[in-house]
């Protein structure tokens, strides 16, 4: 099998992922998972496309990873990996889809508006 390239995005988090068959390895920008994603609830969300399709210990996962927040770049690491598993074989599809892995999701934050001090919250309105 060669070296499986999937990009995945969420919010302005970046990840690049290079899938191949191994002991089930993650490195994070050149750190153990454990290192980069220090909570549970991250870790899990990186490893959940291959844990839905039993492959934990069958492939290696490099990641290079950039932009966003910590839970951002999990997010984009999660969808990246979905779609690495997809091309892996098709069958999985019908078993990552379901979960909402391969939807990428459009929210992003809402730009400043001039006159007002973020994007929806106004200044300070005075009567008198």
């Amino acid at each position: 099998m060669a070296v499986i390239h999937k990009i995945g995005r969420r919010k302005t988090a970046v990840a690049r992922i290079y899938l191949s068959e191994g002991s089930g390895s993650i490195t994070v920008n050149k750190r153990e998972l454990k290192d980069y994603f220090t909570t549970a609830t991250l870790q899990y969300k990186v490893k959940q496309a291959l844990s839905l399709t039993g492959n934990e210990e069958n492939f290696d996962v490099k990641v290079n990873v950039y932009g966003g927040g910590i839970t951002g770049q999990a997010e984009a690491v999660r969808m990246a990996i979905a779609r690495a598993i997809c091309e892996v074989d098709a069958e999985n599809r019908a078993v990552v889809k379901p979960e909402g892995l391969l939807t990428r999701d459009p929210r992003m934050v809402e730009r400043k508006k001039f006159g007002q001090k973020k994007a929806r919250k106004r200044f300070q309105f005075s009567k008198r």
